[in-house]
Order: C-alpha cells, then structure tokens, then sequence
C-alpha cells in the first residue's frame, strides 16, 4: 500500500482550551494545553488506523492575533508562539480577534478561524492536496465542510478528526451515519507534543 500524504488542519485555541478542560485546572500554568503542531502531526502519522502507511505532508495552525495596541504583551506572545510554530515547519494562518465595545469587561473573541479552516479543508481536497485531512478540533461549526469533503470526495481522500480522551471520553466531531476514524489522544499522548514553553517570557 502506498504512503498516504497527511495534512493536520489545527484549530489551536479549540485544541488548547480541550487539553486543558481534559488534564488540567485553571490553576495550572497557562502553558500547559500548549502543543507542539508539527510533535503532534508525526504522532498521529505514527499511529495510523490499521493497514495504513502515513507520511506528514503539511501541518496548518489556525488562530487568532491580538492587537497590539490594545493587548501589547499578549499580542507580542501570540508574535513568538507562531514564529515558533513557523520554525518547527508548520503554516500559521492567523486573523485578528474581534473586540466589543465594552471589551475589556468583555473578553476579545476569534472570528472568523473556522472559517478559514473550512475553506481550506475543501480547497485542499478539491486540489488533491491530501490523502487524509485531519482536523484537529471540536467545533461543530466545521462539521460542514467535513461533511461536504466526505460525500464528495470520500473515493479521493479520508476525513478523519482528533481529540483528547480523559477518564470519560470527550465530545469529537463526527458526521452522522459514518463511522469517522477519531485519533483520541490521552493524558501521555498529549505529554509526548506538549510544549511547555513560555511565549510572554
């Protein structure tokens, strides 16, 4: 059987809020929740559903940028946590988070990532860019374009998803009537592309 080419599509916010509600407290370090993209694409490369042979073609981190003039040193952190990201060989496709009026008694929100996620899950697929589009994240807002990627073009390419299994199995992305592949990762898998660094240092 021949190599099928992986790309990861990561909904970073979405994955760390999950690690942390899964393994940790709001009293832990904000670092941990934080992954390593390009750790956890080869992880999950490494353990592929039975009778297939993976290869990591391309992992894309979606999240959102602070503005600098209003949030300077989380802004600065977001700069160094994607120039990391970029490093380590991942794409970073970030848009900026959306301010109310009455922010900051109101938190700044994303808008807009699962969007661009979407739209790249389906453009991908449409250019044959994948053999296996894996989204990492629980947000049914991309239900959609997994759903319209898997009656398409189902004899092209594998829609799989990922999520974090604690001590009772969380929520994943799932598509009715299919059985999705799901790469649920525990408590040691997310020790393994944990990254632990401290980006407002």
């Amino acid at each position: 059987m021949p190599e099928q080419r992986v790309v990861l599509f990561i909904d970073a916010q979405n994955i760390y809020k999950g690690a942390r509600r899964t393994f940790f407290t709001e009293q832990h370090h904000h670092v941990y929740g934080q992954v390593n993209p390009i750790a956890l694409g080869n992880l999950l490369c490494n353990r592929p559903p039975p009778g297939y042979i993976r290869k990591l073609s391309a992992v894309r981190v979606y999240t959102g940028r602070p503005d600098a003039s209003k949030e300077r040193r989380t802004y600065a952190a977001n700069r160094k946590q994607c120039s990391a990201w970029a490093t380590q060989g991942a794409k970073v496709i970030f848009r900026p988070l959306r301010y109310p009026p009455n922010w900051p008694d109101e938190k700044a929100e994303e808008k807009g990532i699962d969007v661009a996620l979407a739209i790249d899950y389906i453009a991908l697929a449409l250019d044959g860019a994948y053999d296996v589009g894996v989204i990492a994240s629980t947000d049914t807002d991309l239900k959609p374009a997994l759903e319209f990627v898997y009656r398409k073009y189902r004899s092209q390419c594998r829609c799989e998803v990922m999520a974090w299994a604690g001590t009772a199995r969380g929520r994943q992305l799932s598509i009715a009537g299919v059985n999705l592949w799901c790469h649920w990762l525990n408590r040691t898998d997310y020790d393994q592309v944990a990254d632990l660094t401290d980006y407002s240092i």
